[in-house]
């Protein structure tokens, strides 16, 4: 029986206290942040995946048969912690680490190569590099669901639609008020190529960590008089940016932001400053759906809920969590179609499970998660899988979902993607797969 003082050590070190790892066990590291400036995205996802891999434990005996365990690693949103995070949970478990969700851009950049080298797959879920779509260069990273890149031309869509029609937006103005990480700095380039495509101009504002200063930039906002500001914040910066808007009277339904400025704990610290706004997301909000309430029934019911306030189920961030659960088991559940069910998976197995993942209307329903989140079919060639993006706006109260599931432009992202990935090849010394060759 572990002592008081082993207990109390092990949380202050940011770690669950499981029992030792059994032969039928998947070991799942859960990398995030639980304090600092982006504690409420860190918790809300670490919490939304454990209570899903609960759910599986106590209703379904884990995945075929094997239990799901993890450990808690606090990354601070640091790269350096997040890479110590890696190395300290990478041989856990009796096959090691399942896979490795840095839940940070820069996280998922500084450990590229390790997990390639240590076939464990890094996967950045509607985050990090965007180039590693291919999987012909990148078979150990997995950016799934929608990248940054497909994201950004949805926006523009939607910001068409909004302005009438795609060429309406010749002429138009666009400050991109970025993060100033490699996560801001991401859809730099996108943005470029499509504002010479449509005809308008845009303006990148930097934002420096964590965002809570922002007088500067929207002074400039307001010298500039954009008709549309992207809000590409994390954290403190998102409730920031929505008051400082208020105060100049910039027009809150004519800010768009991003999936990681969506969240209630984006505009509930902004109050009537967040009314109107409108972000971008690819799972849906809200606790009734059917998988949110089956972690109810066996989970919260039972009292072993990951969630000490309890008002966050259904929240963006949370829902997102759940989805993170549902990717990765459903890759250790496809792994264990070909490489033997009842059997704990090594991550180069749970590789084939990710790059073969077909997650269709019919499994959605099986999952309890029919518009939850929209359908994924990935591949050697595709590491997304999936491309499209939802729109809500804050009612004051809620989240309203504005429009279903927007597609991206692949025939702007992809070229991009391949062209990117191949410089990248070309820079390491990397030989591309052959995806025909594949099974």
């Amino acid at each position: 029986m572990k002592t008081a003082l082993a207990v109390a050590l092990a949380a202050a070190a940011g770690f669950s206290t499981q029992a030792p790892a059994q032969a039928k066990e998947q070991f799942v590291p859960v990398n995030s942040y639980w304090v600092g400036p982006y504690a409420p995205g860190g918790s809300g996802i670490a919490a939304g995946m454990i209570d899903y891999f609960k759910l599986l434990n106590a209703r379904d005996r884990g995945i075929n048969g094997v239990r799901i365990t993890w450990e808690k690693c606090e990354t601070e949103y640091r790269n350096d912690r997040g890479v110590e995070c890696y190395e300290r949970s990478k041989n856990k478990g009796p096959t090691g680490a399942t896979l490795i969700h840095p839940l940070s851009t820069g996280i998922t950049y500084s450990l590229i190569e390790k997990g390639t080298t240590d076939k464990i797959p890094i996967v950045s879920i509607g985050y990090g590099r965007t180039d590693a779509s291919d999987g012909r260069v990148f078979p150990y990273v997995f950016p799934l669901m929608t990248n940054y890149w497909s994201q950004n031309t949805a926006k523009i869509k939607f910001i068409g639609m909004k302005e009438g029609g795609m060429d309406r937006l010749k002429g138009k103005k666009i400050v991109n008020l970025y993060h100033d990480s490699a996560y801001g700095k991401e859809t730099i380039p996108i943005l470029e190529t499509q504002a010479k495509m449509y005809g308008f101009t845009v303006t990148h504002i930097a934002v420096p960590h964590p965002g809570n200063e922002q007088q500067a930039q929207w002074l400039q906002i307001r010298q500039v008089r954009p008709d549309w500001v992207i809000l590409r914040g994390w954290g403190v910066m998102n409730p920031t940016a929505l008051k400082a808007a208020a105060k100049i009277g910039f027009p809150r339904d004519h800010i768009i932001g991003v999936w990681w400025s969506g969240a209630e704990e984006d505009v509930i610290p902004a109050g009537e400053a967040a009314k109107g706004y409108i972000a971008a997301g690819f799972n849906a909000p809200g606790a009734d759906h059917v998988v949110i309430r089956e972690i109810q029934k066996h989970v919260y019911a039972k009292g072993q809920g990951e969630l000490e306030d309890k008002s966050r189920l259904g929240t963006i961030y949370y829902n997102r969590g759940v989805l993170w659960g549902i990717l990765t088991t459903e890759a250790v559940r496809k792994a264990q179609e070909r490489f033997g069910k009842g059997k704990p998976m090594t991550g180069e197995q749970v590789r084939w499970g990710l790059e073969n993942l077909n997650i269709d209307d019919k499994r959605l329903k099986e999952l309890g998660a029919v518009g939850f989140m929209q359908p994924l079919k990935v591949s050697c060639m595709d590491h997304e899988g999936g491309g499209a993006v939802k729109f809500q706006q804050w009612d004051g109260g809620q989240w309203k979902v504005l429009t279903d599931w927007i597609a991206s432009d692949q025939s702007i992202v992809r070229p991009m993607i391949e062209a990117s990935a191949a410089q990248y090849a070309q820079e390491k010394g990397i030989a591309r797969r052959d995806c025909s060759t594949e099974k």
